[in-house]
């Protein structure tokens, strides 16, 4: 589904990753990790067409992407939630989940998302759809944020840090959604600096760290290797 050949990417012409190699396949959850500062951002930007690509390609259900806009690449299948969650403060609950429906891609063999069926996996959210987006809480926010974005139709999901700053009982929340949007077919890539957050959610790992892939395999594997969580994650 998603392949990334030979990656190097960065900001004003200063990579921060370099010669980046994945292959995701359709219905995979692996987690990015990495301490602060190791790229996983980065990485995740460049793939829905935020920052540009240095050297390497982006492949979407093999064709190459890698000069695609993000709108295209949207509209291709692939959606993005941002650690920022960018969500619209003066529209409403509701208002902010319409700016991301889509209709159905009848090409998808994944069933469609629709707003029932996202206050389904949100059920929180259905209590406060005429609520201001800026006046909900930060979990409410993920919530939102994750729901709009399915609202676009996607076959892989990119999740930027969805645990950050959560309660305890909202990141529990936030996993069994996860697992669940999962369960149903959907691809995740995602970004967690929880560990037992991305243990959870995800089957793989790419350890990222000085500025290059350190480790990738099943994540149980990973992070039982005392002496990559030591060096590379900190822990």
């Amino acid at each position: 589904m998603l392949t990334l050949d030979r990656l190097t990417l960065g900001y004003g012409g200063q990579p921060v990753l370099t010669d980046v190699s994945l292959s995701l396949p359709d219905g995979a959850a692996l987690a990015l990790l990495g301490r602060n500062g190791a790229g996983k951002s980065t990485l995740m930007k460049a793939i829905i067409g935020l920052i540009p690509v240095q050297a390497g390609r982006i492949l979407w259900r093999g064709e190459e992407i890698t000069r695609w806009p993000p709108f295209r690449r949207a509209r291709a299948g692939i959606g993005y939630v941002p650690e920022e969650r960018r969500i619209f403060a003066d529209l409403t609950v509701a208002e902010n989940l319409a700016t991301g429906l889509r209709p159905p891609d009848p090409a998808s063999p994944l069933p469609p998302w629709d707003i029932p069926r996202v206050l389904g996996l949100f059920p929180a959210l259905g209590r406060l759809l005429g609520q201001r987006g800026g006046a909900i809480s930060g979990g409410e926010a993920q919530m939102l944020a994750i729901a709009r974005s399915l609202l676009g139709q996607p076959r892989l999901l990119l999740l930027d840090e969805p645990a950050e700053g959560l309660a305890p009982l909202i990141v529990q929340d936030m996993v069994e959604a996860i697992k669940l949007m999962n369960a149903a077919g959907l691809t995740l890539l995602l970004s967690e600096q929880m560990l037992p957050v991305a243990r959870a959610c995800a089957s793989t790992a790419l350890l990222l760290g000085g500025g290059a892939v350190q480790a990738t395999g099943a994540t149980e594997t990973l992070l039982a290797d005392q002496g990559l969580t030591e060096r590379w994650l900190g822990v």
